[in-house]
C-alpha cells in the first residue's frame, strides 16, 4: 500500500485512547508515515485536566475537527472509539462531514477492565456508559481482536451491527498496542484504503 493511492484533500484525524499518545504505538507511526508521504494527518491533543471526562474528550475531537478542512477519515483505537461515537451521536451534522471511519480495537466500557484501567464505576461517573447503539452516520469499518483484553470479540461483533460498521476480524492480536506488539501495524494501510 503506497501513501499515493490517498486522495490529496483527505485529514486523516487519530483519536487516541484514555493513555494519549504513545511513543511506539501504531497510531503514532501512522502519523508519522502520513506526514512523510504529504499526506495531512492531525492527532486530537490530550487533555490537560478531566483527563478521563468522556464529555471533554468529546469537545477537544469537536475543537480538532473544527480545524479541519475538507474531507476527514477518522482513525480511532480503544477508548478513542467511544469518544468517536458519543461525538457522532451528537453532532449529526457535522457527522456528515465525515468521510468514513476505523474504529480499532474498542474498549468496552460498560464490562470490567483489567487492572490498570478506570473501573466501571469510574467510566459511569465520568460520562462513557452506556455505550451510543444509533447507527453512525458515516461509513465505517469495526477492527475486532478475537483475545482483546478490554473487549469480547461478541461485544464488538453487537457494536458493529448496531452501527451499521462493517465488521474486521482481526484474529488474535490482544488490544493491538504496544503491549501486544504493535508498533506498527502494516494492516492498517488496506483498511484505510477501502475507506477512501
Amino acid at each position: 500500500m503506497t501513501m499515493n493511492a490517498y486522495p490529496d484533500d483527505i485529514t486523516f484525524l487519530i483519536v487516541p485512547g484514555l493513555r494519549d499518545h504513545v511513543e511506539d504505538h501504531w497510531q503514532t507511526h501512522l502519523q508519522k508515515e502520513l506526514h512523510a508521504a504529504g499526506r495531512r494527518a492531525v492527532t486530537v491533543p490530550p487533555l490537560e485536566s478531566d483527563k478521563l471526562s468522556r464529555a471533554a474528550r468529546v469537545q477537544v475531537l469537536s475543537d480538532t475537527l473544527a480545524g479541519i478542512a475538507g474531507r476527514v477519515v477518522i482513525v480511532a483505537h480503544s477508548a478513542g472509539v467511544m469518544t468517536t461515537v458519543h461525538w457522532a451521536q451528537q453532532q449529526s451534522q457535522s457527522a456528515r462531514a465525515i468521510h468514513g471511519a476505523l474504529l480499532a480495537t474498542p474498549a468496552d466500557v460498560e464490562e470490567p477492565m483489567p487492572v490498570g484501567y478506570p473501573t466501571v464505576y469510574q467510566l459511569a461517573e465520568n460520562g462513557w456508559t452506556p455505550i451510543p447503539r444509533k447507527p453512525l452516520p458515516f461509513p465505517t469499518l469495526l477492527a475486532a481482536s478475537r483475545n482483546d483484553p478490554l473487549a469480547r470479540f461478541e461485544r464488538a461483533q453487537d457494536l458493529a451491527q448496531k452501527w451499521q460498521a462493517q465488521l474486521v476480524d482481526l484474529g488474535e492480536v490482544g488490544h493491538l498496542n504496544p503491549a501486544a506488539g504493535y508498533g506498527r501495524w502494516d494492516g492498517v494501510h488496506a483498511l484505510l484504503k477501502q475507506l477512501v
